[in-house]
């Protein structure tokens, strides 16, 4: 079979496919058909060998999620930062199998094997209700595209900001509310125009943007800071967080024990055959270049979600 490997940390051009063995199942395993990979911001800075969080030791295989069949059921499956999904096969445990509902493709149940997870727990910690004013940060990405959706279903005004005319104008027919570009130095002043301070902020970008956001954000808000495309994590002032009433959560937050990733997952599986969640796939890249699609996620060029696909 194929799979692509890591041998060094470096940048995208050390994602090489091989030929390999067969993966043989152990004990309670048994060997997924894989028709999709999902990608995600971390494994690029794992690949890098930039991440604290999931140490990973080269040589590696990547691949934190598949798509794919067993024996024609149609599954989906998490692995691990070094889990081996970007491959034509890959052994799981079949108790972490989550079945595939029909009318939902490969590649769309691979967009929403951990993006969809998050984005409903997000919506259950945050409890964004009728009404609330919502600014969504890096949202032309796979995830702040369903966060968009999610908000939107929940009857919220949504401000969505990303970079670019091409972003912008995808996340209009999400329907976002407000668009923002925020490489406009005064993006927050349009924000606070559009919208006389923000109720809700999900900050899936980080670094000076999440930071700009929180003081967007009106008494007795909620700040949500879980992504760091832009920098390390935004974190809010605990002090400051009080004085304004303002709940914050952060990443450990949808840290997830392996049940309620699963019951999420359902749902958000079943959410996208029901036409309540559509992930944005921006790009979809053969197994073979791995690479390229690892290189469009870091330059930030992509919109929406970038996924390979396998067979």
């Amino acid at each position: 079979m194929k799979a692509i490997e890591v041998a060094r940390f470096g940048g995208p051009e050390v994602l090489q496919l091989r030929e390999v063995p067969d993966p043989v199942p152990g004990d309670g395993e048994v060997v997924v058909e894989v028709e999709a990979a999902d990608t995600l911001w971390l494994e690029t800075q794992v690949r890098a060998g930039r991440s604290a969080y999931f140490p990973v030791t080269p040589p590696y295989r990547p691949g934190v999620g598949v798509a794919g069949t067993v024996g024609g059921r149609r599954v989906l499956a998490r692995l691990g930062h070094a889990g081996g999904g970007y491959a034509t096969r890959v052994a799981v445990a079949a108790a972490d199998l989550v079945d595939v509902p029909g009318g939902v493709g490969p590649r769309e149940a691979a967009a929403v094997l951990h993006d969809g997870v998050t984005t409903l727990a997000l919506l259950d910690i945050v409890k964004i209700v009728a009404g609330d004013r919502v600014l969504v940060t890096a949202a032309a990405g796979g995830m702040g595209a369903l966060l968009v959706q999610a908000a939107k279903a929940a009857g919220a005004t949504v401000v969505a900001a990303a970079r670019g005319a091409a972003k912008l104008g995808a996340l209009r027919t999400l329907g976002a509310d407000v668009v923002v570009d925020y490489s406009v130095a005064d993006w927050t002043d349009a924000v606070w125009e559009a919208t006389g301070g923000l109720d809700v902020v999900l900050d899936g970008a980080g670094g000076d943007y999440g930071r700009a956001a929180f003081d967007l954000v009106v008494e007795g808000g909620r700040f949500s800071a879980h992504g760091t495309p832009a920098g390390a994590f935004a974190t809010a002032d605990p002090s400051v967080a009080r004085s304004r009433g303002v709940t914050a959560t952060g990443i450990d937050e949808v840290q997830l024990p392996p049940e309620r990733f699963r019951a999420y997952l359902a749902r958000a599986l079943d959410d996208v055959a029901a036409g309540r969640l559509a992930p944005l796939i921006g790009q979809a890249f053969p197994l073979a270049r791995a690479a390229d699609a690892h290189a469009a996620i870091e330059s930030r060029t992509a919109v929406g979600k970038t996924v390979l696909t396998v067979t």
